[in-house]
């Protein structure tokens, strides 16, 4: 490929200041003032077919260079570009542009051209499979909303979907405001016995643009036309319709993914090859360059995988369609989870800083409020959420919601968090929020614990759960990830249990541990039902740091356990463990993965599912399941994983390695340093004020 340098005209600031641009086309830009003089060669960058790039191909003609007109790809975003969401992916056209059917484009030159290898077909069905599991489009931040039943004496629904006044691609796809009135009036003529919706933009009905068609005088003088004016997912819309008309939307082709019958009444690109009823006058015009007919899987394969360009979003650099879908389908879940106006109560400026990335998404409003009494005071949308970190204030904001019909949202640290420990200031990669409980508390109903038993996994989630599984145990990880130190255990031939501490006051003991409270009592439970087993006994780090209260008599402690082993990493200690006899503490779950016996004293998150011997019952807990499936819900499904300086959330497994390169080059201790807190307090404040 060469790498002769890209030219953009002073005046485009639009375009040279584009994310990533130079990693999309794999060259050098150049900012120019004039038309190049330069003996290399090499190409104008212009958007689309905006009027301003009639200005750039001036340029191009006078410098005799090539013009290269960029748009956003068909997998854009998860917000809205307005909304400052850049584009994941970008098409490059140096013929035309896609949606201008007056004049040939490289899209139309692929789509034409010899037929895919096998392998590219295959690829192109798994990607539209994936797209229609996850229900992707160009922008994906939009609900997906369930249309009413149909109305009596209607048997099908037809959808119309209209397009904002001036749309370009109307224009260049040979069409105009009649043409869209004769689809509505075909579209009613030709199904007598179905609900027709019509798809107009939200800001068409606000009154702030215009549509093709008045749907709003539309639908109060025929009953059998339907207004859909909200801003809604447009694979969910489309799958619940049997048959869609359309000018150049690219929902048609979506409808065509779909396995919808689509009737075109413009030129859009994917019209003219033999899978759309094209009604459009302007047909003949480019029946020449689109003579031969083609599958859904090739105009994909030419639109999606050799037209589009696309970046990881999470490193910056170029990817592939299956890096971006994979993000888009994260993203796309947890911004409807997130949607809504949050109120996050009582939080200290650190914290406010902590989670400010994992609550900001395309959907969401996000506001800080010092104590429940300044929320009383405030008037609230019906879209407001309460979000508060652990059990602080908790009764007052329970009334408050009550009072109000607002949910409580709680959030907390994840499985897999950071080098280093929270009480240490050491900001998280990980936290959960849980929109109905939280996981340590077993009689919450929480989200957890819904998942675990209703999910249901295919092979892959399953395969994904046990590669994740595997990786985690090789690579030694666990929550904080601290240093290592040397274990020596003298057993003598005795069974070993590991007993690890726990914080005392943490609200995973005082809700999820009602029998056993203390680390004095467990460990006097674990001596009393095995007086011959090696205990090894290993406070929680934050107790040990002097951070949080937990502490074990010294007395006591030789009395009860053998060997004290606060220095050791926690995995070491399970390794060097036959059985883990626990509380509520993570290490039982870790202890899982690594093939331990695991005891509870309580109900942990992971009690009660058949995998662990319980102490405490958990009669709520019915189903049985398999290790990968406890997996792939407490570590892939419900954490929200952020990746410093990352673009949205990351995945578990790219969150996993990011750790195992930070512990590399960190060298973390337990001990709690005031300068090092200090340190990292200031630097999270700064990136608060910097909305970051």
């Amino acid at each position: 490929m060469t790498h002769s340098a890209v030219r953009i005209p002073i005046w485009n600031h639009g375009l040279w200041r584009q994310a990533h641009l130079a990693r999309f086309l794999d060259r050098p830009i150049k900012v120019a003032l004039l038309p190049s003089r330069s003996a290399e060669q090499g190409a104008w960058l212009c958007w689309g077919a905006k009027p301003s790039a009639r200005r750039t191909a001036w340029y191009a003609v006078r410098s005799n260079e090539p013009l290269l007109r960029l748009e956003d790809g068909f997998l854009r975003s998860c917000g809205l570009g307005v909304d400052g969401h850049p584009p994941l992916a970008l098409v490059v056209d140096d013929l035309g542009i896609y949606y201008d059917a007056t004049r040939p484009s490289r899209l139309e030159a692929l789509i034409a051209s010899s037929d895919p290898e096998p392998d590219a077909l295959a690829q192109a069905r798994r990607a539209i499979g994936l797209i229609r599991r996850h229900r992707l489009s160009k922008y994906n931040h939009a609900p997906e909303l369930a249309l009413p039943p149909l109305a009596p004496g209607r048997q099908t629904r037809v959808l119309v979907i209209d397009q904002t006044l001036g749309d370009v691609s109307v224009r260049l796809g040979g069409a105009d405001a009649d043409v869209f009135a004769a689809m509505l009036r075909a579209a009613l003529a030709e199904n007598p016995d179905a609900e027709i919706w019509i798809k107009t933009h939200p800001d068409v009905v606000s009154g702030k643009k215009r549509g093709y068609l008045d749907a709003p005088r539309l639908a109060d003088a025929d009953p059998r036309i339907r207004l859909m004016a909200d801003d809604v997912s447009p694979l969910m819309l489309l799958e619940q319709v049997d048959k869609v008309y359309a000018v150049t939307s690219q929902m048609g082709f979506e409808a065509l993914m779909l396995d919808k019958p689509v009737v075109c009444f413009g030129l859009p690109w994917y019209a003219g090859w033999g899978l759309t009823d094209d009604r459009s006058a302007a047909l003949a015009t480019v029946r020449p360059r689109r003579m031969h007919p083609r599958t859904v899987e090739q105009l994909f394969d030419a639109a999606y995988l050799r037209y589009s360009r696309y970046i990881d979003p999470l490193t910056g650099k170029a990817g592939t369609i299956f890096d971006v879908i994979e993000w888009l389908a994260r993203n796309k879940a947890l911004n409807d989870q997130t949607r809504g106006t949050l109120y996050c109560v009582g939080m200290s400026m650190w914290k406010r800083a902590v989670v400010r990335p994992f609550l900001t998404s395309p959907s969401s409003r996000l506001h800080f409020v010092r104590s429940p009494a300044a929320l009383a005071r405030r008037a609230l949308a019906p879209d407001s959420r309460i979000v508060v970190w652990g059990i602080k204030h908790e009764a007052a904001l329970a009334a408050l919601a009550a009072q109000r019909r607002l949910p409580v949202w709680r959030m907390e640290d994840g499985f897999l968090r950071s080098v280093g420990l929270g009480s240490d200031l050491f900001r998280p990669v990980s936290l959960v929020v849980d929109q109905s409980g939280m996981y340590y508390d077993p009689a919450s109903g929480s989200m957890l614990e819904r998942i675990i038993a209703t999910q249901q996994l295919d092979v892959g989630d399953l395969e994904r759960a046990r590669c994740f599984r595997r990786d985690y145990v090789k690579l030694k990880l666990s929550k904080y990830n601290l240093s290592r130190s040397g274990l020596n255990i003298d057993s003598g031939g005795r069974k070993v249990l590991l007993v690890p501490g726990q914080v005392e006051d943490d609200a995973s003991i005082r809700r999820g541990s009602p029998v056993v409270r203390s680390n004095l009592d467990l460990l006097r439970a674990v001596r009393a039902a095995n007086p011959d087993a090696c205990i090894l006994y290993k406070a929680h780090p934050d107790v040990v740091a002097g951070n949080r209260q937990g502490a074990v008599p010294p007395e006591e402690l030789a009395a009860l356990a053998d060997q004290c082993v606060n220095d050791a990493n926690i995995i070491d200690c399970i390794l060097a463990a036959d059985e883990v006899h626990t509380m509520t503490s993570l290490s039982g779950f870790e202890a899982l993965l690594h093939g331990r016996m695991v005891h509870c004293y309580g109900g942990p998150f992971y009690a009660g599912w058949g995998l662990t011997v319980d102490h405490y019952p958990l009669p709520a807990r019915q189903r049985r399941v398999d290790l990968d499936a406890l997996v792939f819900a407490v570590m892939l499904t419900y954490p929200r994983y952020v990746l410093p300086g990352g673009q949205g959330f990351a995945s578990a497994e790219q969150v996993m390695h990011f750790l195992v390169a930070q512990a590399a080059g960190t060298q973390v201790s337990a001990g709690s340093h005031w300068v090092g807190r200090r340190a990292r307090k200031v630097k999270a404040l700064i990136e608060l004020l910097r909305g970051r």
